[in-house]
């Protein structure tokens, strides 16, 4: 990570890092100040500040809005931004309108009649809202669609409408999934076979049971500019388990980096607690690197032996605080958990406000049991912007705690 990445965002411990990173102390903050706190939740909603893609912030700037009294209005103008601006009030919208906010149901609907990204607009809220809540919206739809020099794709609501959409090529079949396992192993090593070709038998044997046949074949499934390993090497590898690990031995040491990397990987998943303290340093590493991708899978190595990786905690721990990449702090919190678990009281609280689904899974299971935190996991219960597992397991932890007064 370089140091513009380390300034981009706040200080981890600052109301504005905590809500750029979707920390649950960050919304905690927030309701004790709202008037302070509204110009900086609508900067984390304007501005992308996810690490990647697989981060959530949807349903956690949805529930600042709401929790904080403030108007959806800034939200609604996004919309009239650029695609990916657009994209990112759409989430926060639907959700809000989901929760009974009219302006926001309104603002998405007012986009769909006059505004640029009308379609990204229409087929996002026909694939979560209520039937009721858009299909008034077809004579509209009907009317601007004609304009558009391409049909739509077909999905709701065009379906639903009657529209003519687009026709998906036929795909050649592809009989891989008819080939014997021999068969599948002889494209593999047959040098005349192509990138694609050999990627599609690999995912063709990952669904199928390990064959240790392949293991002799891994030096020679790397791409064809050698840069890194064919798509679902990896996935196969996984299933081999233990098998893999006298080949891993060789493979950690070659020179390229990529098979380097998969006898490593191999090794730390299979070998006992002699790895302890590689797996540290590599954590270590990664924290000095500030590298954000990719730590999480250190942390569930070092989950398996327990206490005995005891010596990890401190930077689990730092990488739980500081992280901008949401998706990996329920792995670090997990990892705390096997190891250590002293302390975690409070952590798995905050996660019950988290961005993260997962995150908020950990604090139904795992926060103590406390007039906050069954408040907390009641609303999450009740609350039509959840996602229906964390409501689910809100609603069966709620009736345990209940069930022992």
């Amino acid at each position: 990570m370089s140091d513009d990445d380390e300034t981009r965002y706040a200080h981890h411990d600052s109301l504005l890092g905590l809500l750029q990173r979707g920390r649950g102390l960050g919304a905690v903050r927030a309701r004790q100040d709202p008037a302070a706190a509204a110009p900086l939740v609508y900067d984390v909603i304007r501005r992308d500040w996810r690490w990647d893609g697989v981060d959530d912030r949807g349903l956690f700037h949805a529930r600042l809005l709401r929790d904080l009294g403030l108007s959806p209005a800034p939200v609604v103008a996004q919309l009239a931004g650029d695609e990916d601006a657009c994209m990112r009030a759409i989430d926060v919208l639907e959700l809000l309108a989901l929760g009974g906010c009219d302006e926001a149901r309104e603002g998405l609907r007012a986009h769909v009649r006059e505004g640029a990204h009308w379609i990204r607009v229409l087929e996002s809220v026909a694939d979560r809202w209520p039937v009721a809540w858009w299909e008034d919206l077809e004579e509209a739809a009907r009317y601007r669609i004609r304009a558009e020099e391409d049909l739509p794709w077909p999905c709701e609501p065009w379906i639903r409408f009657g529209v003519e959409t687009r026709v998906f090529p036929a795909l050649p079949a592809e009989a891989l999934d008819e080939r014997s396992g021999e068969e599948l192993l002889a494209l593999l090593a047959d040098t005349r076979s192509g990138d694609g070709t050999k990627s599609g038998a690999l995912r063709e044997l990952a669904r199928r049971a390990p064959d240790e046949a392949l293991i002799p074949l891994v030096p020679s499934l790397g791409t064809s500019d050698g840069r890194r390993s064919l798509p679902a090497l990896t996935r196969v590898v996984e299933g081999l388990g233990a098998l893999a690990v006298p080949a891993a031995r060789r493979w950690a040491q070659d020179e390229r980096e990529w098979l380097a990397r998969l006898g490593a990987d191999v090794l730390a998943d299979h070998l006992g607690p002699e790895v302890i303290p590689e797996l540290v340093s590599e954590l270590r590493d990664q924290w000095r690197e500030r590298a954000w991708c990719g730590p999480d899978s250190t942390a569930k190595r070092l989950a398996r032996f327990g206490p005995d990786a005891a010596e990890a905690v401190p930077v689990l721990r730092r990488f739980w605080l500081h992280t901008p990449h949401s998706w990996e702090r329920p792995v670090y919190l997990e990892a705390l958990a096997a190891i250590d678990r002293g302390g975690l009281d409070y952590a798995h609280t905050e996660s019950l406000w988290d961005c993260e689904e997962q995150a908020r899974l950990l604090g139904i299971a795992e926060a103590p049991d406390h007039p906050e935190t069954l408040d907390r996991i009641v609303m999450l219960r009740d609350d039509p912007m959840e996602e229906a597992e964390v409501r689910a397991a809100a609603g069966a932890r709620f009736e345990e705690a209940r069930s022992q007064l």
